[in-house]
């Protein structure tokens, strides 16, 4: 707990100095009109504020707002930590609860995206290629099979991060069939997509499915969950059918999808088919219009014992890793960040699962140094309410990666206070351009961690979670500023 007594006098008579009612005093002192101020802070005014700055330094104006939250009636019954962290003297500036274990929400998203660059490189790319068997005769008919064999592209498809769209993936490949002088397939389009095995599984627990208003199924499928059990119900007075009660947000494409079916067995079927199924039937479709004929049909085949002997007509490259990080953080995206633990997982262990995945980012931490008390890290996005994690651990988890040889790709990837990202309508004034961090959201608790450049040339580290406040979104990131905004002097 801080200790004000050594300056909270001089404060007060320097204060009444100036202007006795205008007492820069209430920042510290507790009003008992305070707790009834639920729609905005309690600023002091431009004079007591003069008067703070004159006599207070800026850690001490930091430890006072810290103090005065404790008394918020937003923050005072909440669950909340706090630390600012100095990477160079490895010492904390400023803290409150910072041992705490808290859920973090999208501030996981750090963890995630780190462990993918540190084992992947920042220049990693998924393939998704298309491959033909048999011959073709002086017809230009294909007496074989097409296979588009796909890697676990999470963007493929999606234009995220600069990725194609299905439309132009799909013109490439033809492209290709015309290259080779193809004109019929008499055959089959085939999926081997055997990386794919781990996506039928069960979310991680604790999924929170309705955050403003949409639901959210981050990666797999929809096997073994119960609509019922989730509470998959559409609100009255929404404009969607109401004779199709359950959806979802597929990760693939940005849009809602009805199901066809529930028949109460746990498994929810829909319209939209996987990415690599989504491709291979848009370019059989395509194929067809463009009077090249396909007899077969389009199959998956997971594993194949005696593969056929293939000629590679193209590839295509998903954007780079640190594109898709880039975009994941600036977008909080969900389904990139599960894509992300599935690849490292298949990567590492060859099983490209959730469970393989956090295997592997936990070993991960614990190889950097992380201090793995408080952690519980149950997925790679943050929307299990299962995930913990202290203030302190990620404040030294984020100093640590300062030394490496991709902190600058990574610290780009974080969304800028008053700029860009999710932090574009946070710090508009006091903090604009100077704070780097990755922002959570989930019902009732908000997140911020990350980096922020001070006003005399320091990069200082800070985490600051708040779960279970009282009032909105808007007031927690009000003081969220407040407490942090004195920081930007040290």
């Amino acid at each position: 707990m801080v200790n004000f007594r050594r300056y909270i006098s001089s404060v007060a008579v320097l204060a009444s100095g100036f202007f006795l009612a205008q007492s820069t005093v209430s920042t510290v002192l507790y009003s008992p009109a305070y707790d009834n101020q639920k729609s905005s802070l309690n600023l002091p005014s431009p004079i007591a504020t003069m008067v703070e700055k004159t006599i207070l330094s800026p850690k001490e104006l930091v430890d006072i707002n810290v103090n005065t939250m404790m008394t918020d009636p937003v923050l005072k019954n909440a669950t909340w930590g706090f630390v600012v962290y100095d990477p160079k003297t490895k010492k904390v500036v400023s803290s409150y609860n910072e041992n705490t274990p808290l859920v973090p929400a999208s501030t996981t998203k750090l963890l995630t995206t780190e462990t993918a660059m540190n084992l992947l490189s920042e220049n990693y790319r998924w393939n998704t290629q298309l491959e033909y068997s048999g011959s073709i005769d002086e017809n230009g008919v294909l007496n074989g099979n097409l296979y588009i064999v796909g890697s676990g592209d999470p963007s493929l498809g999606t234009n995220k991060a600069g990725a194609w769209s299905y439309k132009d993936i799909v013109s490439d490949f033809i492209g290709g069939l015309s290259r080779e002088g193809i004109k019929k397939v008499n055959g089959d389009i085939i999926i081997q997509t055997a990386l794919f095995k781990g996506n039928i599984a069960k979310l991680p627990e604790n999924v929170v499915w309705l955050e403003n208003n949409n639901y959210y199924l981050p990666a797999g499928s929809t096997r073994e969950i119960n609509p019922a059990n989730e509470k998959l119900i559409i609100k009255k007075g929404t404009n969607f059918s109401t004779d199709k009660k359950f959806f979802y947000v597929s990760p693939y494409n940005n849009q809602m999808v009805y199901a066809d079916k529930y028949e109460g067995d746990g498994v929810l079927t829909t319209k939209l088919p996987d990415a690599p199924a989504f491709l291979a039937n848009s370019f059989r479709t395509t194929l067809v219009k463009s009077g090249i004929a396909v007899t077969g049909k389009v199959t998956p085949k997971m594993t194949d014992a005696n593969p056929e002997s293939r000629k590679l007509v193209s590839a295509y490259k998903s954007p780079t890793l640190g594109d898709i990080i880039f975009y994941t953080n600036q977008h909080s995206d969900n389904g990139l960040a599960e894509a992300l633990l599935k690849t490292v997982g298949f990567q590492r262990l060859g099983d490209q699962t959730t469970e393989s995945g956090r295997k592997v980012v936990t070993e991960h931490l614990k190889s950097e140094g992380f201090d793995m008390i408080g952690l519980n890290y149950m997925d790679g996005s943050g929307l299990s309410r299962s995930n913990n994690v202290t203030p302190i651990a990620q404040a030294k988890f984020l100093t640590s990666l300062m030394d490496e040889k991709y902190y600058k790709t990574y610290l780009n990837s974080l969304p800028v206070g008053g700029q860009s990202g999710t932090l574009k309508r946070m710090f508009n004034g006091l903090g604009n351009g100077q704070v780097f961090a990755k922002t959570g959201t989930l019902n009732k608790v908000k997140t911020l961690a990350g980096y922020m450049k001070t006003n005399t040339g320091k990069t200082l580290v800070f985490s600051l979670m708040v779960n279970n406040y009282a009032g909105s979104v808007d007031m927690v990131k009000k003081r969220m500023e407040k407490i942090l905004e004195p920081a930007l002097d040290l």
